[in-house]
């Protein structure tokens, strides 16, 4: 997927948890798939799940993660993986990594979830988020747009798409910026990260870009559900100002003109093809 990532098979991770942790060394090691972007997911017996970032994986302890999931997981209406224990750099493999808890749940692709359920979920945990103390927290993926447009440029030059996109870029990027306190988000809630049981979105995972900033960056998934219906039945559960609707909108482009000019249907079928979904409806609503 990556053309710099490290290989990662279970026979590493198994070198791994035998040298730290043998209390689970013993128990089933089974790699999740479809692979995350950014780490290689096992699942290690029933209750335990090993993550190991691809590339440019952390050189120092501690993480987001590992530090804030246990605060944020009281407040909100959703599952999220606890941490458990933190591995180091050994056995051939250079960066930190860390154990959390297995979450139960599905992940399925969005047309075949409940797209107005998806949003009413959503929304809930979105505002449940935005209602914890941001005091103390660590900066998130929401920083202003225009600290973005360097790499759209860039990103643009290998974009073949609709050239309309580099407008809706440049409407986005007159919006007026997010002026109020840092806010708590997810920052990347693809349908990739939601576990579905019963329905309903019962857990959400990879929060690693989550953190105060603009909560623009979390409102974007109301294009991510990839129906009209759905992104406005998730405005009218968490009624958004204008700007930051614009912002989000944003937001969705960027990703994915990102994804599009970067993965391909053969590297990353899943995401590509959802990408190309988040920019029709973008491209396809009247402003």
């Amino acid at each position: 997927m990556h053309h710099d990532e490290l290989a990662i098979d279970a026979a590493l991770v198994r070198r791994l948890l035998d040298e730290q942790f043998p209390q689970w060394s013993a128990l089933p090691l089974r790699r999740i798939e479809p692979s995350g972007t950014v780490n290689a997911i096992f699942r290690l017996g029933d209750r335990l799940s090993v993550r190991l970032p691809r590339r440019a994986g952390p050189t120092e302890p501690g993480s987001k993660e590992f530090d804030w999931l246990p605060t944020l997981a009281a407040s909100l209406p959703v599952e999220i993986p606890l941490p458990v224990a933190q591995g180091r750099p050994s056995a051939g493999y250079p960066w930190f990594w860390e154990i959390h808890e297995w979450l139960d749940g599905d992940t399925l692709p969005v047309e075949h979830i409940d797209a107005m359920q998806a949003a009413r979920d959503l929304a809930e945990l979105i505002a449940a988020l935005q209602r914890v103390d941001p005091e103390g927290a660590p900066p998130g993926r929401g920083i202003p747009l225009a600290e973005r447009d360097k790499e759209m440029q860039h990103r643009f030059a290998r974009f073949s798409g609709d050239p309309g996109v580099k407008l809706e870029w440049e409407r986005a990027l007159a919006a007026p910026a997010w002026d109020g306190p840092p806010i708590w988000h997810h920052g990347d809630l693809d349908a990739r990260n939601w576990l579905v049981r019963e329905g309903r979105i019962s857990g959400v995972i990879d929060w690693g870009a989550a953190g105060a900033g603009d909560p623009a960056c979390d409102v974007m998934v109301a294009w991510k559900l990839r129906s009209p219906a759905a992104r406005d039945a998730f405005r009218e559960r968490l009624p958004t100002d204008d700007a930051t609707w614009d912002r989000a909108r944003g937001w969705v482009l960027s990703q994915a003109v990102a994804a599009l000019s970067y993965y391909t249907p053969e590297n990353n079928p899943t995401l590509y093809r959802e990408a190309e979904s988040w920019l029709d409806l973008v491209l396809s609503e009247e402003c």
